[in-house]
């Protein structure tokens, strides 16, 4: 692997910046330089959480340009529309089918947009759009908070890393009360990324 720049978002509260430290540690486990930025606007508040993770040979610097993202992963809809200026001709994208409309949008001031709306602005980028069933899953699984595991499954068939390196940095970070419905959630990821066709 000789770069990749991914990019995750969503709102605050969903795992994000867990998600994105256990990317940037597998990654040096498995010998490779990583850079990771995060920004919180509002995050306690649900407002929008980004963060940037760049794998390679070498990284010099966190943060991704605009237009160079290989893979977007998005755990809410609107937040992957928001960010698709980032993303460069043919990345991939992840998304998760689920909704947490904004405080504009609940107030009634903005709307959101459709499915169909959401797919076209990231088609002005790339073809290679996966839409997962991400907070269904996790929620048949028992655990609503599991949803950045199982987005990670489905980020790890795209990440050229074994996978016990994946889930030894997961139960690394999590204590052994949730270590196991976090890997069923990862494997489910994995499972759904599987049935797209990620």
């Amino acid at each position: 692997m000789k770069k990749l720049d991914l990019l995750i978002t969503g709102v605050g509260g969903q795992g994000i910046i867990l998600a994105s430290d256990i990317i940037g540690e597998a990654a040096l486990t498995a010998g490779y330089d990583v850079k990771k930025t995060d920004t919180l606007g509002m995050a306690q508040r649900g407002g929008s959480v980004i963060s940037h993770v760049r794998i390679g040979q070498r990284v010099w610097s966190p943060l991704i340009k605009e237009g160079e993202v290989d893979i977007l992963v998005a755990f809410e809809k609107l937040e992957a529309a928001r960010w698709s200026h980032y993303l460069r001709s043919g990345a991939i994208v992840i998304v998760n089918n689920h909704a947490l409309p904004p405080l504009s949008v609940n107030l009634g001031n903005e709307h959101y947009p459709s499915d169909e709306e959401i797919t076209n602005i990231l088609r002005r980028r790339s073809e290679r759009i996966y839409f997962v069933n991400g907070t269904s899953r996790v929620k048949e699984i028992g655990n609503i908070r599991t949803l950045n595991m199982f987005m990670l499954g489905c980020v790890s068939l795209l990440v050229p890393l074994k996978i016990h390196i994946w889930k030894d940095s997961i139960s690394q970070r999590l204590p052994p009360s949730i270590r196991q419905i976090n890997i069923t959630a990862f494997n489910e990821g994995r499972k759904e990324g599987r049935n797209v066709h990620i």
